[in-house]
């Protein structure tokens, strides 16, 4: 009997600690549980209070920027607050890409359009055909360019309602017209090449290179060489060593922009229609950060420094 008393004993004192540890480890799951939600309400809550900060911080860097006194290359454009937070901006101008509605609309130009992507790795029939798709997208009648898509061709796809048959409002609007898929999978970026604000023209005093000799058909060596002359011995844009050209026509030294890129003179009225100088169109972007969230809020005036116009404004969260 006290062998099986003893054996019993025995069995309730290991279930007994069984139990305990069982609701040991509970307990201790519960409490980790708490903890990290404890910390995740915590890591939202300072994620919202630097969010709002960072924002903040742009919308400084904003107003700051739209001052028509400030230049490009002022230090004020970079600023840290007390409190950490901070903002970084950064002036350019919208003429140094290309105004698809320009190139549409205006000098109907899609063989322009058509080299940029071939540019970009493109192949050339696709080329020529999403190019054709931006014109009908674009143009007020329901003729299908040789390549291109209108109403029918939309609604085969499942989409009724397109194209618009009007300017482009945007650069994401550019996303909807047929074939426009295949140019994001090549260049991904292809939004930093175009704009919808300019006044008409790439103006060679802002864009790069790359685009000058694209538009101009020209070596880019002696695109090159341009970009160097309006930077001036320094190598920066909006400093004050830079010397822009006041028109195609003429200054610096005595040549054209079109001599200086050695457009052939039969070639001439075509180039002129693309090129400009000294748009007036400003994009204003300013990041704000404070701890390690940023926001980014970009602002697009016209005539930034005599009676400005907002045109557009749009804000980022950025990873």
């Amino acid at each position: 009997m006290r062998t099986t008393a003893k054996k019993q004993f025995g069995q309730h004192r290991g279930i007994a600690l069984l139990v305990a540890l069982w609701l040991i480890a509970v307990i201790s799951f519960a409490c980790l549980t708490v903890v990290m939600l404890l910390s995740f309400d915590l890591d939202v809550a300072d994620s919202k209070i630097n969010g709002f900060r960072a924002r903040q911080a742009a919308e400084m860097g904003i107003a700051v920027g739209a001052n028509p006194v400030v230049k490009r290359d002022d230090p004020i454009l970079q600023a840290s607050g007390e409190d950490g937070a901070s903002f970084n901006v950064q002036l350019r101008s919208e003429g140094e890409r290309f105004n698809i509605n320009h190139l549409l609309l205006v000098s109907n130009d899609k063989n322009l359009i058509k080299e940029i992507f071939i540019h970009w790795g493109i192949d050339e029939d696709v080329a020529q055909g999403v190019a054709d798709a931006l014109k009908d997208w674009v143009d007020s009648n329901d003729e299908t360019e040789l390549n291109g898509a209108e109403k029918e061709d939309y609604e085969k796809m499942g989409r009724i309602n397109q194209p618009f048959n009007r300017p482009f409002y945007s650069i994401d609007e550019m996303r909807l017209a047929r074939g426009m898929e295949l140019i994001e999978q090549v260049k991904p970026d292809w939004r930093d090449w175009f704009t919808v604000w300019s006044a008409g023209g790439l103006d060679v005093n802002e864009a790069d290179s790359e685009k000058i000799s694209i538009a101009a058909e020209c070596n880019i060596e002696d695109a090159d060489a341009l970009v160097e002359v309006v930077r001036g011995a320094d190598g920066v844009r909006g400093t004050e060593d830079d010397a822009p050209f006041k028109s195609l026509g003429g200054g610096q030294g005595g040549q054209s922009v079109l001599d200086l890129l050695r457009v052939p003179e039969f070639y001439a009225p075509i180039v002129n229609q693309r090129l400009a100088v000294n748009d007036t169109t400003t994009r204003i972007e300013s990041i704000g950060t404070a701890g390690e969230t940023r926001r980014k809020i970009i602002l697009v005036v016209r005539n930034r420094t005599g009676k400005p116009a907002i045109l557009q404004k749009t804000e980022e969260i950025i990873p």
